[in-house]
């Protein structure tokens, strides 16, 4: 008898919860499809400068932004744990008006969250902070944001992934609703490995649902094999200036291999660096931003 796969497994059991349901056909996330030649634009992410957010006087989001135009990047990704603390919309609306006077796009956003925990109010509240970033996100024109799934938390394996799709089809249904994808990111967890994130952004049926991309972090057998199995279903590409094979030591990321895997996959959205390595972002960075822009 021929046993169903893991993932027909994890999205008839989602299905039979009967969460999630879109509006329109429920067909689950599949590759992208996209015509036309592969087009790489180039980004800066907040997350690289995170020792000097916070620092009195060092840089704040506005800030950022002005490095981002120096710079010559086009678009500018915000990580929401470095704005302001009293965040409301006229904020949200001084930023997109500074970003657009600078001739610099908001690429995007990136939260923190957790959604490999059991029913409750811990993971009701994990879901309502991130459509409450969808809010800020769509006042701020920002198109997408990378979102976790998370470790498990009191559960055992399965149930966490299933509690994953379920909080990501919730999510994404709010967040389509606004014109917003929201991105997976491979950050360990239940998604450390390629295919254990597959099996999750393919069992969500979303339209809005992609990968968040993350360069280095498959600290797997083969890191740049397991990139290209998933870049055809990125919706945002953050890369890392190193890469490190499982078991081995980090190493200086090959820039040129990962455009290469980007355009094979026929990718149109943006490049976004974010900067992790050792050493004075600030002296680093521009360096390579040159490179990337060379390679996109």
């Amino acid at each position: 008898m021929k046993l169903p796969s893991r993932r027909h497994f994890l999205h008839s059991a989602v299905g039979g919860l009967g969460l999630g349901a879109l509006k329109g056909p429920a067909l689950s996330r599949s590759p992208i499809k996209r015509t036309g030649p592969p087009r790489l634009r180039t980004a800066l992410a907040a997350y690289s400068f995170r020792e000097a957010f916070g620092q009195e006087g060092k840089l704040d989001m506005f800030g950022f932004i002005d490095y981002c135009a120096e710079h010559g990047v086009e678009g500018a990704e915000l990580t929401s744990y470095f704005f302001a603390e009293a965040i409301d919309e006229a904020y949200l609306l001084r930023i997109k008006q500074h970003a657009f006077l600078k001739g610099v796009t908001i690429s995007g956003t990136a939260v923190g969250n957790n959604f490999a925990l059991p029913k409750g109010n811990e993971l009701t509240q994990q879901i309502a902070d991130v459509k409450h970033w969808v809010d800020h996100a769509h006042t701020m024109g920002a198109p997408h944001i990378r979102v976790f799934a998370g470790a498990p938390k009191g559960l055992e394996h399965t149930v966490a992934v299933r509690q994953c799709i379920v909080s990501l089809e919730d999510c994404c249904d709010y967040a389509g609703s606004k014109g917003i994808f929201l991105g997976l990111e491979n950050h360990g967890g239940i998604v450390a490995e390629a295919d254990a994130l597959l099996e999750i952004v393919e069992a969500v049926r979303s339209p809005w649902m992609g990968i968040n991309l993350d360069t280095g972090n498959f600290r797997t057998d083969d890191p740049y094999g397991d990139l290209a199995k998933c870049a055809p279903y990125a919706v945002n590409v953050q890369v890392k200036v190193e890469i490190q094979k499982r078991g081995q030591p980090k190493r200086l990321a090959d820039i040129g291999r990962l455009a290469y895997i980007l355009r094979e996959s026929n990718y149109q959205g943006f490049v976004t660096l974010e900067y992790e390595a050792k050493g004075d972002p600030f002296e680093a960075i521009p360096g390579w931003i040159a490179k990337l822009q060379h390679f996109c």
